[in-house]
Parts: structure tokens; C-alpha cells; sequence
């Protein structure tokens, strides 16, 4: 069976065994692949999107290309205090205190709008970083409230060329930021281009000893 049979159904079973699917997106190309796959099985699935406001232009360019292209439903989750709110209150929390910065514009509103669902489908690989080298493709999270959904990682055992195969055989352009050199894209400025070729995400708050922004720390229940 190959990868994309197998994602194929995976995103079935875990769409029949749940009643409020959802998706959430990045608009990175994993992601791209994620969504076109469910778009197949369950066109009208939520895509959540969390706009925090820091994203690079061609992000917010390619979301809304995509969305005339794809006709998902699109739903955006903004943080609770405007980007100029915040920085009015915090400065530039995404220099002085990057983890906080994520906690109020990622964590707290996508944990706030997955406490509607039971299934929460992700792009997440295992080759995307040492700290998803273990990923499963079914785990259980459990928010910091104690609600538990299933989560659900169709392509944890996919390439970086793999995905891109994919993208170009079902003719979906990618984000340009990629044709720039980027490799794991997230706020302007925290991103910027791999330090190391070999990990993606090294480019990702680099020098901050930062890996991950919480939303997928919160996962596992023994």
C-alpha cells in the first residue's frame, strides 16, 4: 500500500469513528496535502487557520488563492488582543519572550476552538523535527481544560520530496516563500531561512533554544 492509499485511509477510519472533525492549517505544503486529501472524503471539514497576525504577506496571499481555488470552509482564529494591543501592552513579545508571544497569539485561541471537536487533523511528519521524531499517526490530546479529541496525523511518515510530489501530480502551486529558500514557515519575525539544511526548523526562532510554539506539546495521555 503506498503513502498516499494509506493517508488515504487513515483520514477515513478516523472520519467515521468521530462526529466534529476538524483541520487545522498553516498553509505550509504538508498542510496543502492534508487539506486537498479531506477536502476529498468531507468537503464541507472546518479548516482553522490561526491569523496571528505576524504572518508574511505571501502567507495571507496564498490562504485566500488557495480558498477561491479549493472552496473550503475557512474559519480564522484571531488571538483575544489585536497584534497593536499587545505590543502596546508587551512590546515585541516575539523578541523578548517568544514563548508568551506564542501562548496568546497560537495556544490559547486554537485550544479555545478545538474544545468544539472530537477529531483534530494535522500535517505534522515525523521528519519535520527531532521533537516529532515519535510521532503516531493517531494519538489522544488533552487540552489544559481536560476536553480529549483524537489527533490525527495522516502524513507522519512522509517526506519533505514526497509532499511535494504530491502537490505537483495533483497540480496545487505551493507557497512561494519555498522558492525563496524557506523549509518550515511560521510569523515573519520568527522565521527565517534554515540555519541547517538538514533541519527544517532551524530556522524557526532561531537562537531562542525554541523548537515548538506548544500547540503540539499538549498531546499524549498514558
Amino acid at each position: 500500500m503506498d503513502k498516499v492509499t494509506s493517508a488515504k485511509a487513515l483520514i477515513r477510519h478516523a472520519l467515521a469513528e468521530g462526529q466534529k472533525p476538524c483541520f487545522t492549517c498553516s498553509f505550509q505544503a504538508e498542510d496543502v496535502v492534508v487539506l486537498h486529501l479531506l477536502l476529498e472524503e468531507k468537503p464541507e471539514i472546518p479548516v482553522l487557520f490561526l491569523d496571528t497576525g505576524y504572518h508574511f504577506p505571501e502567507v495571507y496571499a496564498y490562504r485566500d488563492a488557495l480558498k477561491e481555488k479549493l472552496r473550503f470552509q475557512l474559519v480564522n482564529l484571531s488571538p483575544s488582543l489585536s497584534r497593536e494591543e499587545q505590543e502596546r501592552l508587551y512590546g515585541k513579545l516575539y523578541e523578548t519572550d517568544p514563548t508568551r508571544c506564542c501562548q496568546i497569539r497560537k495556544v490559547d485561541p486554537l485550544f479555545r476552538a478545538i474544545e468544539d471537536y472530537d477529531t483534530w487533523f494535522t500535517g505534522l511528519r515525523r521528519e519535520q523535527s527531532p521533537t516529532r521524531a515519535g510521532l503516531q499517526p493517531v494519538e489522544e490530546a488533552r487540552l489544559p481544560g481536560g476536553h480529549r479529541l483524537r489527533k490525527v496525523s495522516p502524513l507522519y511518515d512522509w517526506t519533505l520530496k514526497e509532499v511535494f510530489a504530491y502537490l505537483a501530480v495533483a497540480e496545487i502551486p505551493h507557497l512561494p516563500l519555498y522558492d525563496e529558500g524557506y523549509l518550515s514557515i511560521g510569523c515573519a519575525p520568527c522565521t527565517q531561512k534554515p540555519l541547517n539544511p538538514e533541519d527544517p526548523r532551524s530556522g524557526r526562532w532561531a537562537g531562542k533554544g525554541k523548537l515548538e510554539c506548544g500547540i503540539h506539546l499538549h498531546g499524549k495521555e498514558g
